[in-house]
């Protein structure tokens, strides 16, 4: 840069400093005040000493990671206590935004229901809670019941709660609880 080109932004950074200049002396305007009091009588009161340039803190523990992640095996059984198969009478409910699921279990009731309303629940794009199983091996086989449909094991005896559902298998929905 030329000294004009210097000297003509310096003069240009003084006129835009110039007009905020006039403003410095100004007070304030308090838009909202909610009270409260100072916080300092509470720092005072902790005593805090100043650490010495260069002090190191104590590392804070962290917790590890397992060297291999958890599998679905080691999640089970599942078994939920307040949750058996039986009939679902359909109601309404109201829960906005809520992704379709189902709660299923290992046995005759689930398998037949999962036959019927597999396409369905994939169009849906639900998922299945397997609230009732015993192994890797019948968790498999509830998903071939329903190719397409994530399940995974669910120990499900607070969502029985909150639903207030007692028996399985059901089809949950931002509008209803059916079977």
């Amino acid at each position: 840069m030329t000294k004009f080109h210097l000297a003509l932004r310096g003069l240009l950074m003084l006129l835009v400093a110039m007009p905020l200049a006039s403003y410095a002396g100004e007070s304030m305007i308090v838009v909202e005040d909610r009270g409260g009091a100072s916080a300092l009588p509470y720092y005072e009161a902790l005593n805090l000493q100043p650490r010495p340039d260069g002090a190191a803190r104590s590392p804070i523990p962290t917790p590890q990671v397992p060297a291999t992640p958890a599998d679905e095996a080691s999640m089970l059984p599942v078994r939920s206590a307040k949750l058996t198969p039986g009939t679902v009478a359909r109601r309404v409910i109201e829960a906005p935004g809520l992704r379709p699921f189902a709660v299923v279990g290992d046995d005759k009731v689930s398998h037949d229901w999962l036959r019927r309303h597999a396409a369905s629940l994939h169009e849906r794009s639900a998922v299945g809670l397997v609230v009732n199983v015993e192994t890797v091996q019948a968790l498999a086989r509830l998903r071939a019941l329903a190719p397409g449909v994530p399940m995974a094991p669910v120990a499900g005896d607070d969502l029985a709660e909150r639903l207030g559902l007692r028996h399985y298998p059901a089809l949950i929905t931002a509008t209803s609880i059916e079977q």
